[in-house]
């Protein structure tokens, strides 16, 4: 409405009869635009609101995607731990010998972590967030480059996964694996889940014109994407400080299967008191 009165004042002043109606839609606009273009101070509020009702909400919208981006990641996995135990070559070659040197010695490559804490805190964060920026941001390339790196990592987890099990180092890696990963997986899936939403925007606009629905499930994305921040945050924090450490296996399961279960009640909590209110 605001831009369509800016046209109109263009039409107007071209009339010199219409000075009245000129100054008229002149002072509305003048309103409007403080109205419209003012600065908010943002509120702790919104951001409670964001967290506890919008994102959950937006998530199970785009849930199809996540789903969508956590299949491609289990195909690839799947595959390469059945191709990693018919060719151990295939770890060597994607490994390398220097990581391959270290499962067959049976130790975990995990110890630099546990000597500098709050630095590995810190590098895990930002890697695992560069991984999740880059599976939301290559959806534009028709969502071919976030396929990519969700295959790409269920790749590298399947041929570690099999490498292990073969060392006979199942149960450790697995116990490294699940406290932060219940956390840091899901996120890389909703942020892969992200790209594919542009990608769904570009490819198939419906009735709406592309560069629309394009803007649309580029805002839905980019809010999934955030949701992500500070999942991934805590998940640096536990790879850092729990993962690694001498805590026996079965308490890290447990701390594991707690937080998945905090993650989905979270994430169902706004459609439960919806019901609720019903």
């Amino acid at each position: 409405m605001y831009r369509q009165t800016a046209s109109d004042l263009a039409t107007v002043r071209e009339d010199v009869t219409s000075g009245q109606l000129t100054a008229y839609l002149n002072q509305l606009l003048g309103r409007a635009h403080n109205l419209i273009y003012m600065g908010h101070r943002p509120k702790i509020s919104g951001l409670v609101k964001f967290y506890s009702q919008t994102y959950p909400q937006i998530f199970r919208e785009t849930l199809p995607e996540t789903l969508l981006a956590f299949a491609i990641f289990l195909a690839t996995a799947i595959a390469a731990w059945a191709v990693t135990i018919h060719d151990p070559a295939f770890a060597h070659r994607l490994l390398g010998p220097r990581m391959m040197e270290t499962i067959e010695r049976r130790e975990m490559w995990t110890h630099s972590i546990v000597a500098v804490k709050p630095l590995a805190a810190s590098g895990i964060m930002t890697n695992n967030m560069m991984v999740a920026f880059a599976a939301f941001a290559y959806g534009v390339t028709a969502g071919i480059g976030t396929i990519w790196m969700m295959a790409l990592n269920g790749l590298l987890l399947g041929v570690i996964g099999a490498a292990t099990w073969k060392a006979g180092m199942a149960g450790q890696l697995w116990s490294f694996v699940a406290p932060h990963g219940v956390l840091e997986l899901p996120a890389i899936f909703i942020a892969g889940g992200a790209g594919l939403e542009i990608a769904r925007g570009m490819l198939f606009p419906g009735l709406l014109p592309r560069r629309e629905s394009l803007a649309r499930a580029g805002g839905r994305a980019a809010r999934l994407l955030l949701g992500t921040v500070p999942m991934l945050f805590v998940a640096g924090v536990i790879e850092a400080f729990v993962s690694p450490s001498d805590i026996p296996a079965w308490m890290k399961f447990l701390f594991a299967g707690v937080m998945f279960t905090a993650l989905m009640t979270y994430l169902n909590f706004s459609r439960t008191a919806k019901a609720e209110k019903a």
